[in-house]
């Protein structure tokens, strides 16, 4: 069997960084931090006081006040960034066969905020006036809702379902959307990731583990990947949506096309329960996967946006299996992480890492690792790799590979390159 051409024709973003695709984008290249202290909630007495939140959000400007109070605020990410997406494709409901368009979201984590409210809220009245919970409680928490909700919006009844690999989560969906689509399973299938976790709970949570960064003094520099000073990664939250096409689809009904899906990858680290192995066997891996599903050489990528998520043991363990699988090439790639702009959007990572990376390889830029300071250099990690510190560098990206991996040992790898013909 011939498997058909996948390429990207919409791209829909709610970031920290931007509240659409191109604000996104230019704060990306222009190095802007999404950091500050917390407004969700008092996180005065948490160790860590700040993260990388959403700003001048309203989600009545995009769903129904009476829908929204059904929806946690996961879901409304990923209805906002899906109507970007699906906007920007140009996709006319009326003229498509609904039965092959699907939605596959991931998410890692899903409604924390509806489960947290809701079980203190029992907490607190359970002796006084018996259970009583929400009625949309359930509905609005578990982590497949917000795909079912964007079917439901548009009426899309192809394959619909939620991949959750805590932060490669987003990018098995997108893996999963393209093998639908590539099968002939599907001519369309909007898939990305939505996560909004920075509420006492994640926080809470992450703090207990030591894994956030305790920089309150100076949020917007905390996410330093490949620095020395790094201690931790910043919570970040939104959502990423892109619009998979098959490639004759996307040709007969005139679409336009930002770049080609060339192939993905996955792998387990098999090692530890959150942190990556040491050597980088399972990043190794999962890009060694992605690049011979993709039919292309170490030498054929030109960037790779990097899982980097400013942690002590996982920057380092990336930086070898960089090593180990481009040998030579290494030292002529570009290697980013832009999680130190957007900050670490657990689940929706992949989905809004995969634009940056579409957007690298159409505009032939490559954003910037911000915060690294002269002389900030960790002995572990090879500084003669480009890790486009500080400042976005022009360069033509023939191809990009996106990495992420999450908690559990789930390594994910997106390649995406330059369509032709």
């Amino acid at each position: 069997m011939e498997l058909k051409r996948v390429v990207v024709t919409g791209l829909g973003a709610l970031t920290p960084v931007g509240n659409n695709v191109s604000d996104f984008w230019n704060n990306l290249i222009n190095g802007v931090s999404g950091a500050g202290l917390i407004t969700h909630f008092d996180a005065s007495k948490f160790k860590t006081q700040f993260a990388c939140e959403v700003k001048n959000f309203n989600p009545t400007d995009f769903i129904d006040r009476k829908e929204v109070r059904k929806m946690d605020l996961y879901t409304q990410y990923a209805i906002t960034a899906a109507k970007e997406a699906v906007a920007d494709a140009g996709i006319d409901v009326e003229k498509e066969d609904l039965n092959k368009i699907g939605v596959i979201f991931g998410v890692g984590i899903g409604g924390i905020h509806t489960f947290e409210e809701e079980v203190m809220n029992y907490a607190q009245t359970k002796d006084t006036i018996g259970p009583r919970f929400n009625p949309f409680f359930i509905p609005k928490m578990i982590a497949d809702i917000a795909s079912g909700q964007i079917s439901m919006i548009y009426g899309f009844h192809g394959p619909n379902f939620t991949t959750t690999s805590a932060c490669a989560s987003s990018s098995n969906a997108i893996a999963d959307a393209f093998n639908y689509i590539r099968l002939g399973k599907a001519n369309m299938i909007v898939t990305g990731g939505a996560e909004a976790a920075i509420f006492p709970a994640g926080v809470g949570g992450f703090n207990a583990m030591n894994a956030l960064s305790t920089r309150n003094d100076d949020p917007t520099r905390a996410s330093r990947p490949f620095s020395a000073s790094r201690d931790g990664f910043v919570m970040g939250e939104g959502a990423g949506c892109l619009i998979l096409e098959e490639l004759e689809h996307a040709k007969a009904r005139g679409a336009k096309i930002y770049a080609e899906l060339a192939g993905t990858g996955a792998s387990a680290d098999a090692y530890h329960i959150t942190a990556s192995h040491p050597e980088g066997l399972g990043a190794k891996l999962v890009m060694t996967n992605a690049l011979e599903d993709a039919g292309l050489q170490p030498e054929d990528i030109d960037y790779i946006n990097v899982h980097g998520t400013s942690t002590p043991v996982g920057d380092i363990s990336e930086v070898k299996a960089i090593q180990a699988l481009f040998g030579e090439h290494a030292y002529k790639l570009n290697i980013s992480s832009t999680k130190s702009m957007t900050g670490h959007l657990l689940g929706a990572a992949g989905a809004v890492e995969a634009i940056a990376s579409v957007l690298s390889v159409k505009n032939d830029i490559v954003p910037p690792t911000i915060n690294h300071e002269e002389g900030d250099n960790d002995e572990q990690i090879d500084y003669n790799l480009n890790f486009t510190f500080n400042k976005a560098q022009h360069r033509t990206v023939r191809a990009a590979l996106s990495n992420t991996f999450g908690f559990g040992g789930h390594n994910a790898c997106v390649i995406v390159k330059k369509y032709t013909e």
